[in-house]
Order: structure tokens, then sequence, then C-alpha cells
């Protein structure tokens, strides 16, 4: 399938979803304090770009995640390299780091609020350390992926263990560490904008949502908001896999999977195996 074919059924099942929701209002299928029409979320989506208020709050989030994915990413790379390269290193932390990553980070919110107080220091805080993991492990399993005779070369001419890992580990690497920062800058955006919604206060678009819930018929905003970090993370991942695609072209290329099946099949038939006994011909017989 390609990228066209890809984008064109992309955009006729967003449209599909969109009529769904209209056709549901306007039927009177759900009440429409609950859930207004599409259309007229789109329109107040659409409105909210000449709001200049709205642009700073939205302006505040992207600043927020943009710091914790940066930072998580400086810590995590480094650190992925280290216990991927390193067996006691990892062994003495595999315990720590699985007790530490199923820890949902918004539930942290008072404990680091005690330690760093409110604002962006907070949330910049939560930002990191939920993507920290996503790029942390795919560092890891990217070095596992390493070809071992790329290494075992460099280091029969003399390299050293440095030497080895920026020009082996590394480039191998990267293509798993992009894919690793894609992923998180997903759930950076996440944990920006529900940050903000639970803390309440502040500016930020998870601000802007967190007030539409208290006001009076304020389902239409709340939902125009959703639509704005919806198309927000959309355009998010859509300039990463444009990067990731642009950058590491060679690792976008499919695997020849029938490789293996063909040396398989090659050693079967040349393999010596048991011979077809000739058949006895009519009137060859005995007399």
């Amino acid at each position: 399938m390609t990228r066209r074919q890809e984008t064109l059924l992309g955009l006729l099942g967003a449209a599909a979803a969109f009529g769904i929701c209209e056709a549901v209002s306007r039927a009177g299928l759900v009440r429409r304090s609950y859930l207004p029409p599409a259309s007229d979320v789109l329109v107040r989506a659409v409105r909210l770009a000449g709001d200049r208020d709205f642009l700073d709050g939205v302006g505040v989030t992207l600043r927020a995640w943009a710091l914790g994915l940066g930072l998580a990413c400086a810590l995590a790379v480094p650190l992925g390299l280290l216990l991927g390269t390193v067996p006691v290193v990892e062994a003495a932390t595999r315990a720590v780091l699985e007790f530490l990553r199923p820890l949902p980070s918004v539930a942290l919110i008072p404990l680091v609020s005690l330690l760093l107080g409110s604002g962006t220091r907070t949330e910049v805080t939560l930002i990191a350390y939920a993507s920290l993991w996503p790029v942390l492990f795919n560092t890891v399993y990217g070095l596992g992926e390493t070809d071992p005779l790329a290494r075992d070369t460099l280091r029969a001419f003399g390299f050293g263990r440095l030497a080895v890992l920026l020009r082996v580990d590394l480039p191998a690497t990267a293509p798993f560490i992009a894919a690793g920062v894609r992923i998180s800058a997903a759930v950076a955006l996440i944990v920006a904008v529900a940050t903000e919604i639970l803390s309440g206060f502040g500016q930020g678009l998870g601000i802007f949502i967190a007030q539409a819930q208290t006001a009076t018929d304020g389902t239409r905003d709340v939902l125009a908001g959703v639509v704005w970090a919806g198309v927000l993370g959309l355009a998010i991942n859509g300039v990463l896999v444009g990067a990731e695609r642009r950058l590491f072209a060679w690792a976008q290329e499919p695997r020849p999977e029938g490789a293996r099946r063909t040396r398989r099949t090659q050693r079967t038939a040349s393999s010596p195996g048991p011979q077809p006994q000739p058949q006895p011909q009519p009137g060859r017989g005995r007399p």
C-alpha cells in the first residue's frame, strides 16, 4: 500500500468518524449537553485559533513538552548505551528499573509538587519521567540487534570500546532510538495535558480543558480542547515519522524474509537424501 493510499484511507476514516458523531448528536440519541454536534465542536476549535490567550496556553504546554522530552532523551540514551554495553550494570539495575517503570507519572504529582513546588518544573519532571522509558529500552534493545561481526572486526583492527560504540553500536541503534523518541513524544504530550488538568491552575491546554469542565455548557469547549490536543499529537507524530524516514531510509527497506527459507531450501536440495527407487518397466519382470 502506497503512502497516498494510506493518507486517503486515513481521511476516509476521519470523515466517517465525524459523520457518525454528527449523526448521533443530530438524531437526539445523546443529549447535546453531553455530546454536541461534531460540526459545532470543529467550528469552536477553529475559532480558538484566533484566541491569543488560548494560543499562549498551547505554547506553554508545548514548551513543557519539549523540555521534558529533551531531558528524557538526554538521560535515556547514555543510560541505555551503558546498560546495553555493560552487562554487570544492566544486571545490577534491572530490578530497580522494572520497579520504577510501571509507576504512573500522574500518581507522582503530589510527591513532585512537594519537592519542587508547583509550576513548570513539576510538569517537566513528570514528563521526563514518563517519556524516559521508551527511549531507554529501545536503546537497550537496539544494541542487542547490533551485528556482532562488525564489532569483532573493529576490535580485530585494534579499536577500543569507545570507538566500537561510536562507529558501530550507535549508528546501528539510531533507528531504534528514533522510534523510542516518537513513542515518547506522544507519551510526553499526554502527560503534559493530564498534569495541567489535574493541577487545575496555571496556564496551558490542560488548564483550558479543566476550566471548561466547570463552566456552564462547557462540553463543547472541552471537546474543542481535546481536538487541539489530538491535532498537536498528529502533527508531532507526522514530523517525527518524516524525519525518521529521511534520516534512516536504509532501515525502512523491507528485510528479505525469504532469504533464510531460500538458503534452507538450497541446503536441503543439495544434501544427500534417499534416492527414488527405479520403478519396474512393463514387460521386464520375471518370466
